[in-house]
């Protein structure tokens, strides 16, 4: 059995204007569909970034893939990485995915994906099973709030988002209680850095008074001095799970975690193996986002948390702009870690389009069941990936950008780090 045919599509979907501290979200996010296709005719799949970088790496390697072995993991790795350049480091990003360092990591877990999708189709048995074993049922997700305006301006991409506007503290929190009452979430993160600090706390004081029993984390995206992420820690000291990346750089975030006792997260100083040797010997990060998308696959997710084990540090899961393909393999490699201590992160809620046979995903108390079908458990619908390539092609997006689109509110807008 080999690999006879790859076939990767680039598509876009609607995306609400969400605020950052970098900027504010395109109309439209950019994923790419993968399929890899074996002598019996069965496809598996995969789903990643859909940049202009991503797609040269993936066009760059996947004529290569012919005739490997859908088991020969090794094999994918070494033709990937004989065929593509890691790329330089260029530093923070809000979505550490669409830089192009490390671009061989992501492009093996989306081509990974897509393999282990084919050995579970053709061995009957579930992904996660591949992986390990599920050590939970269902996977448990966090609530994502964003503050955000109520419509997209500019270029032909007018729309108003039903979610509406979300700049006060009352908002934010009618926000949160619309999407755990729509979605059941026993858990809330806010995306900060975009008010000044103290406005934010008010947000936080406000969903900690509206939601006592729920675990509350907070995510600036290194928007903070170390001077500012200390006061804002302190002036929310009891209330939060975590905080997550609050200022700039390893030595920033050790400088922050020294003087704080609630664990510090990051998915912005922590992004690859190679950053663990300093994050861990500097005390940078108490918890780990892990992300399969640019560290390298869903085997070297299970790594990563074996290496969380080992040295006492929690883990939990990244989340960007994302449809069910990627939901389902989020879900079924958190279910096979032990080491998984927090509720992951998901933009899906946000999402309205979808790209697998029966449509959206649908939460239950804030969790999903692992899909119980062969592989991933879900089938692409065909006729939803060619309207949402004709999408892609009709958008003109080519690579996210928030701050180029926070300029059309702002004509002074920097994006510079950090902002407060």
């Amino acid at each position: 059995m080999t690999v006879t045919a790859v076939r990767v599509t680039p598509i876009a979907f609607r995306d609400p204007p969400l605020l950052n501290v970098v900027g504010i979200h395109e109309p439209y996010a950019l994923r790419s569909i993968v399929e890899v296709e074996s002598g019996d005719g069965l496809v598996g799949l995969g789903e990643t970034y859909g940049d202009s970088a991503m797609l040269a790496g993936l066009d760059a390697v996947r004529e290569h893939l012919l005739g490997l072995d859908p088991f020969d993991l090794n094999g994918l790795r070494a033709r990937i990485e004989s065929h593509l350049r890691p790329g330089g480091d260029e530093g923070l990003s809000v979505a550490p995915g669409t830089l192009r360092r490390n671009l061989p990591a992501k492009v093996e877990a989306a081509f990974e994906v897509a393999f282990l999708d084919l050995q579970g189709q053709l061995l009957q048995r579930p992904l996660v099973d591949l992986l390990g074993g599920a050590v939970r049922e269902r996977v448990p997700y966090s609530a994502y709030l964003f503050y955000k305006l109520a419509r997209h301006q500019g270029a032909g991409h007018e729309h108003d988002d039903p979610w509406g506007e979300a700049l006060e503290p009352e908002a934010v929190v009618a926000q949160a209680r619309r999407m755990c009452a729509l979605h059941g979430f026993r858990s809330i993160k806010l995306k900060a850095g975009v008010l000044e600090p103290e406005r934010e706390v008010e947000t936080m004081q406000a969903l900690a008074d509206a939601f006592p029993a729920l675990p509350l984390r907070i995510d600036p995206n290194g928007g903070w001095s170390v001077a500012t992420s200390l006061r804002v820690a302190r002036a929310l000291e009891g209330t939060l799970e975590y905080l997550e990346d609050p200022t700039p750089g390893l030595e920033g975030m050790a400088e922050v975690a020294r003087q704080l006792d609630a664990p510090l997260a990051t998915n912005m100083v922590i992004t690859a193996f190679e950053h663990l040797p300093d994050g861990l010997r500097l005390g940078a990060a108490q918890v780990i986002l892990a992300d399969h998308h640019y560290w390298g696959g869903l085997r070297a997710t299970a790594h990563l948390a074996s290496i969380c084990r080992t040295w006492g540090l929690g883990l939990s899961m990244h989340s960007n702009s994302h449809l069910g393909i990627s939901l389902a393999a989020m879900t079924h490699v958190a279910a096979s870690l032990p080491e998984l201590s927090y509720a992951c992160d998901t933009h899906y809620p946000w999402q309205d389009d979808e790209v697998i046979e029966g449509g959206r995903v649908r939460f239950e108390d804030g969790s999903l069941a692992v899909p119980s079908g062969p592989g991933l458990g879900v089938r692409l619908d065909r006729d939803a990936l060619a309207r949402l390539h004709e999408q892609y092609l009709r958008c003109g997006i080519r690579d996210r950008d928030d701050v180029a689109q926070m300029r059309r509110y702002r004509p002074d807008w920097t994006g510079a780090l950090p902002r407060f």
